[in-house]
C-alpha cells in the first residue's frame, strides 16, 4: 500500500490543496513542516497524532521540520468562541525550550522557532511586504474568522493568519519547504500561506490537513474536565495514561490504533477481529496503551504502569514501591504523620471520620483497611513498621474512599 492510501486508510487526511499531492507524497523527497505554539511546557496527547505523521512521512522519504511558534505563541491563534489569554514573553520562551527538548527527545527531528525571523520585521515592512497580499473579504470568508464575527475578534487574532502564512513563505524561501501539514482547524491559515507563496514567488506549494481526533461524542481526545493528558511523564504518569487508554470507548479503539500506532494494516485488522469476538478481554485497548506508552516513555515505563494497575486491581499495594504508590494515589487526600498515634486519632484528626464514635463504627464493621489489610482493633497503634518502606500508609474507608498518610 502506497503512503497516500495508507494515510487515507488510517483516517489521517481530511483536506488537500491539490490532487497532485497524492503522487508527490508517494514519491517522497518533499520537505515539510508542522507546527505548534508554546502555550504550555509540554505537548499533550492531542498533539501526538499530528507529530506522529511527521515520522510516517519521514519513514517514507520526506524531510520533516517541526516549528514551535515563539512569535505566534505571543499572539494566539483564534479560538472558535473567545480570545486566548495572553501569556508573557518569558513564559513563551520557557515553554519553547521545554517543547523543543521534548520534541527532539521523542521524534529526533529538527526544531525551529518562528520568533527568529519574525522579531526583526517592523510594522511598515510587515504591512507593505505581506499585508498587501491579503484581501479582507478573503480573510473574512475563512471558517475560524467567520465563526468569531458575531462575538467579535481583535485585530491581534485577525493577524494570526498573516503570521502563519509568513512562516510558510520564509521556510519555503530559506529551507525549500514545499508542504505544510496541520490539523483540520488550521485549513484557513495554511491555504492562506499557499496563496501568499503563489502570489509572491509564483511557486506552487502544497498542504493537507488531518481530522481532529475526538471521542465518540465529539470531544477532543485525551481531554477530561479541561485537563489534558500530557506527553511529559512528570505531568501525566505512564500509569495515568494507561488507565485512560484501556478505558477508551470500544467503538473508537480501532480508529485510535490506526491513528496513534505504527502497527500494520494486517495487524490492526487481526486485532479488530479478535476485539469483536471477545470485547471483554480489551485486547485492542491494551495494545493501544502498550504502543503509545512504549513509544513515548519506553518499555520500562509501560511495565511500571502494568505493575501498578495489577497491584491495585488485586489488592496487593504492599508489592509496590513508594514512588509507584505516589504515582497511583497522587490525587487522593493526603496528610503527614509526625508521630505514632492511635488508629482512632489518625482517622479523626485527618477527617477520615467525623468523630471517634464514627471511627469505632467503621473499625468494628471492618470498613477500615491500611495497606489493603483490614483493621478491626479499635485500640490499634499506628507505627512506622505498619508503613510501606516505613513511610507510606494507604487508608481505605469503605470501598472507594482512599487517603494517603506519609510519615515524616
Amino acid at each position: 500500500m502506497k503512503l497516500y492510501d495508507e494515510l487515507k486508510w488510517r483516517g489521517l487526511i481530511k483536506d488537500v490543496t491539490s490532487e497532485e499531492l497524492e503522487e508527490k507524497l508517494n514519491n517522497g523527497g518533499m520537505t515539510f513542516y508542522i507546527g505548534t505554539d508554546p502555550t504550555a511546557d509540554s505537548m499533550h496527547i492531542g498533539h501526538l497524532s499530528s507529530f506522529l505523521i511527521s515520522k510516517r512521512l519521514k519513514d517514507a522519504g520526506h524531510n520533516p521540520i517541526l516549528l514551535i511558534g515563539g512569535a505566534t505563541g505571543q499572539i494566539g491563534d483564534p479560538r472558535p468562541t473567545t480570545e486566548r489569554a495572553m501569556i508573557s514573553k518569558e513564559e513563551v520562551e520557557h515553554n519553547f525550550k521545554c517543547l523543543k527538548k521534548q520534541a527532539e527527545e521523542i521524534f529526533g527531528f529538527e526544531v525551529v522557532n518562528n520568533y527568529d525571523w519574525i522579531k526583526d520585521i517592523n510594522v511598515i515592512d510587515f504591512l507593505r511586504d505581506y499585508g498587501k497580499y491579503f484581501n479582507i473579504n478573503y480573510m473574512l470568508d475563512k471558517d475560524i474568522i467567520r465563526r468569531r464575527l458575531d462575538n467579535g475578534i481583535t485585530y491581534t487574532e485577525f493577524s494570526y493568519m498573516l503570521l502563519q502564512s509568513l512562516d510558510f513563505l520564509h521556510l519555503h524561501e530559506t529551507r525549500n519547504v514545499n508542504l505544510q501539514v496541520a490539523g483540520s482547524d488550521q485549513w484557513g491559515n495554511i491555504t492562506a500561506g499557499v496563496d501568499l507563496i503563489r502570489k509572491k514567488t509564483g511557486d506552487e506549494v502544497y498542504a493537507f490537513t488531518m481530522p481532529l481526533v475526538t471521542t465518540k461524542d465529539g470531544k477532543k481526545f485525551g481531554k477530561s474536565e479541561g485537563n489534558a493528558l500530557w506527553l511529559d511523564k512528570n505531568k501525566t504518569s505512564s500509569y495515568e495514561l494507561y488507565q485512560y487508554l484501556v478505558n477508551v470507548e470500544d467503538e473508537m479503539v480501532i480508529d485510535y490504533l490506526k491513528i496513534f500506532t505504527f502497527l500494520t494494516k494486517e495487524e490492526i485488522i487481526d486485532i479488530e477481529k479478535r476485539h469483536k469476538e471477545n470485547p471483554h478481554l480489551r485486547e485492542a485497548h491494551k495494545t493501544l496503551a502498550r504502543e503509545i506508552i512504549t513509544f513515548l516513555h519506553g518499555k520500562e515505563e509501560y511495565e511500571k504502569a502494568i505493575k501498578i494497575s495489577e497491584a491495585l486491581f488485586s489488592g496487593n499495594i504492599k508489592n509496590l514501591k513508594v514512588d509507584e504508590i505516589m504515582i497511583a494515589f497522587k490525587d487522593i487526600p493526603n496528610f503527614e504523620i509526625k508521630q505514632e498515634q492511635s488508629l482512632i486519632d489518625l482517622l479523626v484528626n485527618n477527617n477520615i471520620t467525623s468523630s471517634k464514635r464514627e471511627a469505632r463504627e467503621f473499625i468494628n464493621s471492618g470498613a477500615i483497611t491500611i495497606n489493603d489489610e483490614k483493621i478491626t482493633d479499635e485500640n490499634k497503634q499506628i507505627t512506622k513498621d505498619l508503613a510501606i518502606e516505613n513511610k507510606i500508609l494507604i487508608i481505605r474507608r469503605g470501598k472507594k474512599k482512599y487517603y494517603l498518610g506519609k510519615f515524616i
